[in-house]
């Protein structure tokens, strides 16, 4: 069973090569790693040409990261599909290995675990676990979602369910999971393990504006799901994910 590893990037030397690691590491070798660059500017594709096991690059300019996805997709050749961005990675090097067991020993469309997110100078300082333990799929309506780096699914369910929609800036994601999940009703499970490690400050997280933008783009995403929600009901969820903060630490799993 191939699992194709789809990796945007654009302008990611500082990060890049952590995630380039945790994928030649990964102990499960049916592996085809795909890189879609925006047509960066600093050393990210001379870094790239450091790591062999990578499949195939593509570098010219995009329409951001959810086309960067989208393309990616299209190319890969594989049984399943990931995407793991370029300044996330791997916790552990079983990671894949767990992906193709499950999906080879158990009748089900989607699966997905847990994420950690560190600091973005000290890899080593965990500041918020993010786990998809309790997640069921009526939940996309108050803002829960299972955390997509872990999300792993057949490609041809995107063949047939279609891509990530390029209008959205910060929640096509969101909406593709729901879709996939809420809409279609795909059979998802969750494994109680850390994942992928992400440094803080990504598009999603960095400033209240960015926030207010993504709650947006999520009731317009349960909306062309039919799903309803408003603003006042997702902010409710920010009353849950502050426990995500209190005491976090490494899992057993995470960066072995």
């Amino acid at each position: 069973m191939l699992i194709s590893i789809i990796t945007p990037t654009y302008n990611s030397a500082a990060t890049i090569r952590h995630t380039l690691e945790s994928v030649a590491n990964q102990s499960y070798r049916q592996v085809e790693h795909i890189i879609i660059d925006g047509g960066s500017k600093d050393q990210t594709l001379d870094i790239i040409r450091d790591f062999p096991h990578v499949t195939r690059v593509v570098s010219e300019p995009d329409q951001g990261i959810f086309d960067g996805m989208n393309k990616g997709i299209r190319l890969a050749s594989g049984d399943l599909v990931g995407v793991l961005n370029s300044d996330d990675f791997f916790a552990h090097a079983e990671v894949l290995q767990l992906i193709h067991d499950e999906f080879q020993h158990n009748k089900i469309d989607i699966l997905y675990a847990d994420v950690q997110f560190v600091h973005p100078h000290n890899l080593t300082r965990v500041v918020r676990n993010y786990s998809a333990q309790h997640f069921k799929p009526w939940m996309f309506a108050f803002g829960f979602t299972p955390p997509h780096p872990t999300f792993y699914t057949y490609r041809k369910n995107y063949l047939e369910f279609g891509l990530f929609h390029k209008d959205y800036k910060y929640a096509a994601d969101y909406e593709l999971m729901m879709r996939f999940m809420r809409t279609y009703k795909l059979k998802g499970k969750y494994i109680r393990d850390t994942w992928v490690i992400m440094r803080t400050g990504g598009a999603s997280n960095s400033t209240p504006y960015v926030k207010l933008g993504l709650n947006r783009e999520i009731v317009r995403a349960c909306k062309s799901n039919g799903v309803y929600t408003n603003i006042y009901i997702l902010f409710l969820k920010y009353g849950v994910k502050i426990f995500e903060y209190i005491t976090p630490r490494l899992s057993s799993s995470t960066l072995r």
